[in-house]
């Protein structure tokens, strides 16, 4: 094997724990100050405890994972208080996107946000975890779409810390409030103005908190193979 293929598919390794620790997490497999392992990490992923260790790294950059000092990684575990300021810097970040996007969105660009939400639609009957994780791939898209890499890596952060906060926080709610809304998002977002997309944004964010977060139960430590081994699967 070329060195180059090499690099190639240690890329691929690495994208597949970070996307499938990730869901994990968003969809409450794994909750707030489950311990992660890079041993377990890897043999759940089929890849050395290198690789598991850059993984760990970079979720814990995005706000997911906490690094400790002797080198313990775990679930992040915000607070109520977190997740408020987490929604409040979260508004002000995606008027910024939907402000840029307003007026500007391509058919195939309306057709792909549509199918996310047509994706939540279909989830909208099983766990919540599954629906906060749609929504929060909906939102990142959003971002993605302006082509601004400041704006999106800050965006994507903030969506990942907002989906930590609802699946390990929120009080169970039904999805059918946020998919009408995605749904009409779009729709201005498509047709604008700015200032009328950026207040419907403003308010979808403030309803999602106000209807999902809530003081959260803790729940007993369980076997992190068992529990990624489907997320490690897909």
């Amino acid at each position: 094997m070329t060195a180059s293929k090499a690099r190639s598919g240690d890329g691929d390794r690495f994208g597949k724990i970070c996307q499938g620790i990730r869901r994990a997490i968003l969809e409450a497999a794994l909750m707030p100050g489950d311990r992660l392992p890079e041993d377990s990490l890897g043999e759940s992923f089929g890849v050395s405890r290198t690789i598991a260790r850059h993984a760990l790294g970079q979720l814990a950059a995005e706000g997911l994972v906490e690094l400790r000092r002797n080198r313990i990684a775990t679930v992040s575990a915000p607070t109520p208080s977190d997740a408020r300021d987490i929604f409040d810097i979260r508004v002000a970040l995606e008027r910024q996107v939907v402000q840029h996007l307003a007026g500007t969105l391509t058919d195939p660009q309306v057709a792909e946000l549509k199918a996310i939400v047509e994706a939540e639609h279909a989830a909208r009957h099983g766990p919540d975890g599954a629906s906060i994780r749609l929504a929060t791939e909906f939102h990142i898209r959003l971002a993605e779409l302006t082509r601004k890499p400041i704006l999106i890596r800050y965006v994507t952060e903030i969506c990942y810390r907002a989906g930590l906060s609802l699946s390990s926080l929120g009080r169970p709610h039904s999805s059918e409030c946020a998919i009408n809304e995605h749904l009409a998002l779009i729709e201005v977002i498509r047709t604008g103005p700015s200032d009328k997309a950026s207040q419907m944004m403003a308010e979808h964010l403030e309803a999602v908190a106000s209807r999902a977060l809530l003081g959260g139960e803790g729940r007993q430590a369980r076997d992190l193979v068992s529990i990624l081994q489907p997320y490690a699967e897909d």
